[in-house]
């Protein structure tokens, strides 16, 4: 991975690799390897996360066939 530093300003440089490695989900791999966790809490986890996701490709599903209003837009 890499990160170019434009006019030696490092501060906006470290900016965009910390949100790339956000992106790619490192931060999320580190505080899970931190502890041993049992193969049980494993699962349940991953059964959780795969829960969401199809929950979250079904309302966007049924948003874009108009069942469910859309996603309100924030004011600014």
């Amino acid at each position: 991975m890499q990160v170019l530093v434009r006019d030696n300003n490092v501060d906006q440089a470290l900016r965009v690799l910390k949100k790339k490695l956000q992106r790619e989900g490192v931060f999320r791999e580190m505080k899970a390897r931190r502890a041993y966790e049992k193969p049980s809490e494993k699962r349940a986890r991953e059964k959780g996360e795969a829960v969401r996701r199809a929950r979250k490709a079904a309302r966007k599903l049924a948003q874009r066939e108009g069942i469910v209003p859309g996603a309100r837009a924030r004011k600014r």
